[in-house]
């Protein structure tokens, strides 16, 4: 097997890969794993999203629950852009050895969440009292 000859200048993004100095390798790992976890949330809402629509299509339930189900998956879409904004931010301040940036995402999906569950509480409440 021949040894690896690449340039650190073929690796892209360049905009990420391009600026500052090579991290400790830990960092940079620890970087990408919590973006994958938030893209794993983000494909979770957009599964989510899905079942509900199916569910609803079979049960015959009313059009509110597809637009929940349609908001859960543009949220799940959301999350994941969210988590590459995230991730070039925090490797761009490293590489230049910048304070790490704050979270922009995680609180929009406490209150997303939160507003998922408390519609769908109502929801359910409201379907209870109707019977």
């Amino acid at each position: 097997m021949a040894p690896d000859t690449s340039d650190e200048d073929d690796r892209r993004p360049r905009s990420v890969y391009g600026v500052g100095d090579e991290p400790d390798a830990r960092f940079s790992l620890a970087n990408e794993r919590t973006a994958l976890a938030w893209m794993r949330t983000g494909l979770a809402l957009v599964a989510g999203g899905v079942a509900l629509t199916t569910l609803a299509g079979v049960a015959d339930l009313p059009i509110f629950v597809d637009i929940m189900a349609a908001l859960a998956c543009l949220g799940g879409g959301l999350v994941a852009v969210s988590a590459l904004v995230g991730w070039r931010r925090v490797e761009r301040a490293m590489r230049l050895a910048l304070p790490l940036p704050a979270p922009r995402i995680l609180i929009g999906v406490g209150v997303g969440i939160l507003v998922l569950a408390l519609v769908f509480s109502g929801y359910a409440v409201f379907e209870a009292l109707a019977r």
